[in-house]
């Protein structure tokens, strides 16, 4: 039997962010959900105390976070919040670009920062990272900034395990393959991923739970396809 554990999300309010809040929450868990829209969470919260929600972007003022995590003991992140942009590199405005390296990999870095006086005695960092910001793996037309943007997060979180080790903190990153998201959708609209958010969300909620202890400076190909 698993302790319950305090478990914050980013990107909580849909995809794999919903459906990992609802598992973890379905076994227990105590979940801090963060999305800049929260209807969806918030109906959820009604009809369960073990949900914090909050409502923030990410990408700018992290104070309410801040304040909600003073009188806590966070014993696990999850930076799940991201954005994609399918568009050549060539049509990508400056905008774009930025705003994918900010929500991508900017803001896990400051989430973490912030929140280290908050965290467990035994916490861990799990970065959702993707398989396209993996070397080696197959790569995309009208992905260079989004998967570019995710493979500076993996190295981020190596960065960050050596860093936060001796505060035994570890960090990890999951490069997921193609799920079933609103946001694949969106890029890819007619696209069938493998996997659907539900069945990743599963694995991941033990990975965070349970395997993740077994990890630490580990960037994870978390996908069905090859290479």
């Amino acid at each position: 039997m698993i302790a319950p554990k305090r478990i914050l999300i980013t990107g909580a309010s849909k995809g794999i962010g919903f459906a990992l809040t609802k598992r973890l929450l379905s076994q227990g868990h105590s979940v801090i959900a963060v999305s800049r829209s929260t209807t969806d969470l918030e109906l959820l919260a009604q009809k369960n105390d073990h949900l914090a929600v909050i409502r923030m972007d990410i990408t700018e003022d992290l104070s309410p976070l801040v304040e909600h995590a003073k009188n806590l003991k966070i014993d696990h992140v999850v930076n799940n919040a991201g954005y994609l942009v399918n568009k050549s590199i060539l049509d990508h405005s400056d905008e774009e670009i930025f705003n994918q390296f900010k929500v991508n990999v900017i803001a896990p870095m400051r989430i973490v920062r912030h929140l280290i006086p908050y965290l467990s005695d035994d916490a861990s960092v799990c970065n959702i990272s993707s398989m396209g910001g993996v070397q080696g793996s197959a790569k995309f037309p009208g992905l260079a900034a989004y998967s570019s943007s995710k493979g500076a997060l993996s190295i981020l979180s190596e960065c960050m395990a050596e860093e936060l080790k001796e505060r035994n903190i570890r960090c990890n990153a999951l490069a997921l393959g193609a799920v079933q998201t609103e946001m694949l959708e969106s890029a890819f609209p007619g696209y069938e991923a493998p996997i659907q958010a539900a069945e990743m969300a599963e694995y991941i909620a033990e990975f965070v739970t349970v395997t993740s202890r077994f990890y630490n400076g580990k960037i994870l190909p978390v996908s069905v396809s090859t290479p």
